[in-house]
């Protein structure tokens, strides 16, 4: 059985990077570095990447797409391309989180619990549990690095954690848990490769027989901007 050809694409981060896989071959991708513009140059950038590999965006099988968190912008810009080129390609589009690319595509089927960090503005983090290859719960938000975040996550007995700040966790990881405290790995998102990590979750996603939803931004704090409270919107 031939593998799926996979698209992937993801602005959740100061870039916007794509890419074009199968199996576990990278036909094509592209990044470049950019703090806003994404939603200028993604569409060039897609259409870019399949002419690398001389393919029609017909052929595909699937749209994979990052869903963040991260840039609030970016990642709507994303969502909204993946649900419109899926619609219009009939093919299935399929969200991918950061807290996935960062567990990385093999890691999905990993039996230990896994609480992954990423950062987030201002010197928190935000943190999700992960258990069996797959969410346990939400996605939180630790707004600084003195909040007791176990609270959160009361169930991480043996609990490995990984991204952000891993082996700070681990060093307050309360002793009533494990005495000699969780292993932890300290890593970020490796930007350049984001898209076709994406493609390759996907994938594992579209194989799992389970039923998958429309991609939708996953925000876990609200946006920083809000409306004037001198002058309200108008109501039309």
């Amino acid at each position: 059985m031939t593998a799926q050809l996979i698209l992937a694409f993801d602005t959740s981060g100061p870039w916007c990077s794509t890419a074009l896989v199968q199996g576990d071959r990278v036909l094509a991708s592209r990044f470049e570095e950019m703090n806003k513009g994404q939603g200028e140059r993604l569409m060039t950038l897609v259409q870019a990447t399949m002419d690398d590999d001389g393919l029609p965006l017909e052929v595909l099988d699937a749209i994979a797409v990052g869903i963040g968190p991260g840039n609030f912008t970016g990642i709507r810009i994303a969502v909204a391309a993946a649900r419109g080129l899926a619609l219009a390609l009939g093919v299935p589009a399929i969200g991918v989180s950061n807290f996935e690319v960062l567990r990385g595509p093999a890691s999905r089927q990993a039996l230990a619990r896994q609480l992954v960090s990423l950062p987030a503005r201002r010197g928190g983090l935000f943190l999700q549990a992960f258990e069996n290859g797959h969410e346990s719960g939400p996605a939180q938000m630790m707004e600084t690095l003195q909040t007791p975040f176990w609270d959160m996550f009361p169930d991480l007995d043996e609990t490995e954690i990984l991204g952000h700040e891993a082996d700070y966790l681990a060093l307050i990881h309360p002793p009533s848990y494990e005495p000699s405290g969780p292993s932890a790995h300290e890593c970020a998102l490796p930007a350049r490769l984001t898209a076709s990590i994406i493609a390759q979750i996907a994938a594992d996603k579209l194989t799992d027989g389970t039923r998958q939803p429309r991609p939708a931004p996953l925000y876990i704090k609200p946006a920083d901007a809000a409306p004037s409270r001198e002058n309200g919107p108008v109501i039309l």
